[in-house]
């Protein structure tokens, strides 16, 4: 085999038409072997002499995509010194595009023996590991253009790909939980229709199922247990897992871009699958763990602000690079439009304390790649001071948890809870006004992946976890949800009705807040999770959607008021403003009123006393239209239409009078208390000065043409 010098950079298995270029790097080793696996189970070992910058590297011609590999590093075995190199264990390149197989797991993937984790084992794991691909990086990306949605715009729907397309009736069998059915014209089309404009998939970086898991009859459901930030996951794809799983990942890109529909994908760049001291021995550990994980004063053990085991050393230049590198790669190569970031507080940790000028900021800010993306961060860890949420720097936006607890709480009847309530319906900006962002800051949800489905939020007062094993333990206790009158699933039409009606409550007021709303899939379908809040292991019917056999006439359900509340947000700006309210009169506009204005259902405007009050649990809001600061594209102004939000959180039936002096004459567009919905242009109408009835627990938008 002839072995060139080949080059340092980029890093990974680099393939141009004739050959491949392979490039790894590590402080640690003395020498790193790479090994072409063929198909019969042996290997070709070829020793990768050139070395730039402790990056060692080779271009072998001939090496094909399609061809597996791995590499054997050389290097002190050194727990105390935080050293764990053993050319006894095949691992993963760190850069692979593609990744092949999966782990077969026993004491051959671990550097120690179980029950003596001081041990060295120098079983061989290639057997039994993973495997690295080299891929073709040549595909037909047509026209396509990415949709690059202003914030404003933006309507997004998290959703995991096996979960969202597994049991979609209008799918073939062998596209079901895969890429290519993520693409399919069925799920885009009720994608489309319902108004979404961004699709946020939960993890396809490659990830590993863990070994407590398998050993359970569990699977890793979730998918935040990365081990290659290059590679899309090889069990998505429908046809092929040597490379194949690009390429249908590609084209799944192009078919939602040709809809419309961005792409963001959920990012675990916080760990890696390989866990604790005494996880396997993979990738990362093998080929320099000093240099890729953070470890305590005792250089044995890791510190961890994730929760699982591990966490990256943000201030290793290298682990800096491997992140930038990955991001771009998504960007420019498989043309994603952005990223949600997972435990991102961890990314912010270059010592101990989350640090909001770290480098990591710094290197995303300066990118011109990276920097002109989606960047949303989940503004949490597990660590000291790890809830950063409205701390982040002015490029991001944020899963606003603030906003999910202080909604839940307030349709579940808490008292004193009006004046958050305020702050975080008109865009939260007691938490982002400060440092110059918007309230498109604020990415709004009720409901995620991780805790209860929106059915089971009015369903459940406490989670049913049984079924994953661990006594009920593990997930949130405290959910903030409220089950009606009954636990569970009830035959109690009263309750049933009084739950359908939490649920359009929930949706309304996520599509009428200012900032970024963000469904969770199912949720428009009342998907439940039979009260499991914390599904992660549970890859069955417990956590995919279950389609209605037919989605063509689905007037009166939630579905069809989802898809009226999404519309209804799209087709008005006033919803979806670009700054915050003033609270009083916007100059240029021609129009005394305030641009937002509040008052109690008596019809006065909202006093402190009110907003104090400990039972207030009702209010009307007031947008005007007209008194929208922002211009358009072009510098016109913009006019819209003026609304009326009322809000009755309270258990008693209430009448609301529509304020005098803001319009004469009002039409009823939305109403939670009505299964049926309001049809366009057949509410009643309603006079200044009238009352409006309104049930316990209901919610009505009135509105006055512009």
């Amino acid at each position: 085999m002839q072995v060139w010098p080949g080059q340092a950079y980029p890093l990974g298995a680099t393939y141009d038409g004739a050959g491949t270029n392979f490039a790894v790097y590590s402080e640690a080793a003395h020498r790193i072997e790479l090994c072409l696996l063929h198909d019969d189970g042996s290997e070709t070992a070829v020793e990768l002499r050139e070395t730039d910058a402790f990056v060692r590297h080779a271009y072998l011609p001939g090496v094909m995509p399609g061809q597996r590999y791995g590499f054997r590093v050389h290097g002190p075995y050194a727990p105390e010194r935080g050293q764990r190199c053993n050319s006894a264990k095949l691992l993963l390149d760190p850069y692979a595009r593609a990744m092949s197989g999966r782990i077969d797991w026993g004491e051959a993937v671990y550097g120690y023996h179980f029950g003596r984790p001081d041990s060295r084992n120098d079983l061989d794991s290639a057997p039994h590991t993973m495997t690295s691909v080299v891929v073709n990086p040549y595909f037909d990306w047509g026209d396509d253009r990415p949709p690059r949605t202003d914030y404003h715009r933006t309507i997004l729907y998290e959703a995991h790909v096996k979960g969202l397309t597994m049991m979609h009736p209008a799918l073939p069998e062998e596209l079901r939980g895969t890429y290519a059915g993520l693409a399919h014209p069925e799920v885009i089309s009720h994608l489309t229709e319902l108004g979404i404009t961004a699709l946020e998939l939960m993890p396809v970086h490659q990830f590993v199922n863990d070994h407590r898991l398998v050993d359970s009859g569990l699977n890793n459901y979730w998918g935040y247990n990365t081990i290659g930030f290059f590679a899309p996951h090889n069990r998505y794809a429908s046809w092929g897992d040597r490379g194949q799983q690009v390429l249908e990942f590609k084209s799944a890109v192009r078919a939602l871009h040709q809809a419309g529909i961005e792409v963001i994908l959920d990012v675990v760049y916080n760990h890696t699958a390989e866990g604790n001291h005494l996880g396997p021995t993979l990738s990362f550990r093998g080929i320099d763990n000093a240099s890729y994980y953070r470890l305590s004063e005792d250089r044995r053990y890791h510190t961890d602000t994730t929760g699982t085991g591990n966490s990256m050393l943000m201030r290793s230049p290298h682990v800096l690079q491997l992140i930038m590198d990955s991001l771009r790669y998504w960007v420019t190569e498989m043309h994603v439009d952005g990223f949600r970031f997972d435990l991102a507080a961890t990314l912010a940790r270059q010592f101990h304390e989350v640090d909001r000028l770290s480098s990591f900021f710094d290197l995303v800010q300066q990118d011109p790649v990276v920097s002109q993306v989606k960047l949303i961060a989940e503004p949490w860890d597990v660590g000291e001071g790890g809830y950063q949420v409205g701390k982040f720097p002015p490029l991001w936006t944020e899963w606003n948890g603030k906003y999910r607890d202080t909604v839940r709480d307030l349709w579940r009847g808490e008292p004193r809870t009006l004046a958050e309530f305020a702050s975080r319906l008109t865009g939260s900006s007691d938490l982002y006004q400060d440092d110059g962002r918007r309230p498109l800051a604020s990415v709004n949800f009720v409901t995620c992946h991780d805790g209860f489905t929106l059915h089971d939020l009015v369903a459940y007062n406490e989670k049913h976890n049984e079924a994953n094993g661990e006594g009920n333990r593990d997930g949130e206790s405290h959910n903030r949800s409220w089950n009606c009158g009954a636990e569970g699933e009830t035959e109690d039409g009263e309750v049933r009705e009084l739950r359908n009606r939490q649920m359009r409550n929930f949706i309304a007021t996520l599509m009428l807040s200012q900032g970024v709303p963000m469904l969770s899939h199912g949720d428009e379908f009342a998907r439940t999770q039979s009260g499991n809040n914390n599904a992660y292991c549970q890859d069955n019917e417990l956590s995919w959607v279950h389609w209605p056999e037919s989605t063509a006439d689905q007037e009166g359900t939630l579905l069809a008021f989802t898809r009226a509340m999404v519309w209804l947000r799209r087709d008005h700006q006033v919803f979806r403003r670009r700054r915050f309210f003033h609270g009083r009169p916007v100059e240029g506009t021609h129009d005394e009123l305030s641009d937002i204005a509040w008052f109690t259902p008596e019809g006065g405007e909202m006093t402190s006393r009110d907003w104090q009050a400990a039972h207030a649990k009702a209010l009307t809001v007031f947008l005007n239209g007209h008194a929208i600061s922002e211009p358009g594209p072009r510098g016109e102004r913009i006019s819209d239409d003026s609304f009326l939000l009322m809000f009755n959180a309270s258990a008693e039936d209430l009448d609301f009078a529509v304020p005098v002096n803001h319009g004469r004459t009002w039409q009823v567009v939305v109403d939670t208390a009505r299964p049926e919905g309001v049809p366009p242009g057949q509410g009643p109408k309603v006079a200044a000065g009238e009352r409006v009835r309104m049930i316990s627990r209901s919610l009505t938008v009135l509105r006055r043409p512009a």
